[in-house]
Parts: C-alpha cells; sequence; structure tokens
C-alpha cells in the first residue's frame, strides 16, 4: 500500500468519524476536540507507519544492489589474478630462457642479470587507474611476452645449433694426460727402419687408461682393424670421422651415441705398436687431416 493511498483512507475513515459524531457531539466542544485530536494522531501515525515501510523497502534494494555490485568486482579482481598469474608464468620461462642462453653464447658473468629488477622512474604524481586501462595494459604486456618468447626460441634454436657444431669438431685431447710422443707425417719406421708415413699422432698413455672422444658423435666401428689392433671410429656427422687405435680394449659398440670428453676404450698396445699409447686420426670426407689443427691451443702445447 503506498503512501498516497494511506492517506487517502485515513482522511475517508476520519470524515466518516466525524458525521457519526456530529450529532452526539452538539453541544460538547471540548470533547469534539479530543476525538478529532485523536484522529490526527493516528492518521499521523498510519501516515509514519508507511514512511518506514518504504524506507525499509528502498534500504533492502540498496543493500541488494551494493551486494550485487561487490560481487561483480570481485569476479572482475578474480578474472585479473588469473591474467596476473600467466603472465608471471611467462615472465619465469622468459627469465629460464634468456639465462640459458647467456650460458650457452658464453655471455660475461653480471652481463644479463635475469634476477635482478629493472630500475624505473617518473617524474609525474600516480593517479587512479580506470581498470580498462589495467585490463589492456596487462593485454600489451602479454603480446610483448609473447613476442620476446618466439625470438627467444628462434635464437636459442640458432645457439644450440651452433653448439652442437662446434661439439662435432674434434677439439680436444684423447688422453687426460699425456704428450704428444709421435706426430703427424713423415717418420722413420719405428719397425725395421726406413720411414712411412704417419696418419695420425700419438699420444703417451699407459694400459687402461681411458681413451676419450674428441668431439660428439656415433660410434661407426668398434672392432679389429690390419695394423691398428682394437680401433674405435666415430663418425661426427658433419664430413668429419676420428679413429681411436691400438686399444686394449673398446669399451663402446656401433651406433652408440657418445658426446665429447666421454670414454670409449682402454688404451693400450695392440697392432702394430712398440708400447702403451693412444694413435688418433682426423679424416674429412675422406681425406686424413693432421689432428693438431683441430686441437687448438691443445695441440700447440703438446
Amino acid at each position: 500500500m503506498t503512501l498516497h493511498s494511506i492517506h487517502v483512507q485515513a482522511l475517508s475513515t476520519l470524515h466518516s468519524l466525524g458525521q457519526r459524531l456530529q450529532g452526539r457531539l452538539l453541544g460538547k466542544p471540548v470533547s469534539a476536540a479530543i476525538v478529532l485530536v485523536g484522529a490526527g494522531i493516528i492518521l499521523g501515525g498510519a501516515l509514519n507507519a508507511g514512511g518506514v515501510s518504504q524506507l525499509q523497502q528502498q534500504v533492502a534494494s540498496q543493500e541488494q544492489a551494493l551486494d550485487s555490485t561487490r560481487r561483480e568486482a570481485q569476479r572482475e579482481v578474480n578474472a585479473l589474478a588469473a591474467r596476473l598469474g600467466e603472465l608471471q608464468a611467462q615472465a619465469n620461462r622468459l627469465n629460464a630462457l634468456g639465462d640459458r642462453l647467456t650460458r650457452i653464447a658464453k655471455l660475461g658473468d653480471g652481463e644479463f642479470d635475469f634476477d635482478k629488477p629493472v630500475g624505473v622512474g617518473g617524474a609525474e604524481p600516480s593517479q587512479d587507474m580506470p581498470a580498462r586501462q589495467l585490463v589492456d595494459g596487462l593485454d600489451g604486456v602479454d603480446a610483448q611476452f609473447g613476442s620476446a618468447g618466439r625470438q627467444l626460441s628462434v635464437l636459442e634454436a640458432l645457439l644450440f645449433d651452433q653448439e652442437l657444431e662446434r661439439n662435432a669438431m674434434p677439439s680436444r685431447s684423447p688422453v687426460a694426460n699425456g704428450y704428444i710422443t709421435s706426430g703427424y707425417g713423415g717418420r722413420a719406421d719405428p719397425f725395421g727402419g726406413g720411414s712411412q708415413f704417419h696418419k695420425g699422432i700419438d699420444f703417451d698413455a699407459r694400459t687402461g687408461d681411458p681413451v676419450m672422444t674428441v668431439a660428439d658423435g656415433v660410434v661407426s666401428y668398434s672392432g679389429v682393424r690390419s695394423g691398428y689392433g682394437n680401433v674405435v671410429e666415430v663418425d661426427h656427422g658433419n664430413g668429419f670421422v676420428t679413429r681411436y687405435a691400438h686399444n686394449s680394449r673398446n669399451t663402446v659398440k656401433v651406433g652408440d651415441l657418445v658426446r665429447v670428453g666421454q670414454e670409449i676404450a682402454k688404451a693400450g698396445s695392440t697392432g702394430r705398436s712398440t708400447g702403451a699409447h693412444v694413435h688418433l686420426e682426423v679424416w674429412e670426407n675422406g681425406r686424413v687431416h693432421n689432428p693438431r689443427k683441430f686441437l687448438g691451443e691443445i695441440g700447440k702445447r703438446m
């Protein structure tokens, strides 16, 4: 019932009450006044009751609207929190990728520190940020992360290929400790005099010392060859093949994948040999090369 209808009904009731009392209260002005005052009180009470009820309804409606707004705001906060979590995960992935690339590229220590926060600044005072601007900013960061991730992935692939290429080149000594006892090229034949062409270089070693591959590759031969004794040959997949001879025992088989510095045999003196040593040959597309030029600084010191 509205306030207007309550007002009309009260006036009608008061008018009817006045007519019924008109005859009875003639000559009694005091009693009539009392009745009228009472009727006014009743009318005022009815009007006040209607106003309170309407106010209560308004308050309840406002509370419902406020609760709805609060729930909507919380949903937006939850969505932003989920988005922030995704961006944090992307940032962690990019930091890990950047750190890995720094190690692969052998960049100077401290040149790229992915754990150190980036310095920022600004002279203008801060202002409240509209929610739409914040969402747009997160979208922009997401797009930047995606672009940076794709570029770093391409760079990682390039650096990885370069690392594989470097590791596939003969670049280290086949023994942990030792020196060259016989060089590449013409030399006096240790068996019966005369001269011979030495296709590799010999490293001093004791029987049983580990013989290590000088580059990454796949074992293409493991067995006995005339004059060489026990032999291991490693194909490096780029036209290069290395041969390790006179082993006391081979420790790999054909098809094994080997990494630079990995043991492939034990040093010995099998085949045409005067004592324990490691014989290394380097072949490129069927042509034998002096191994010294592939050993870099190691070869110069030997």
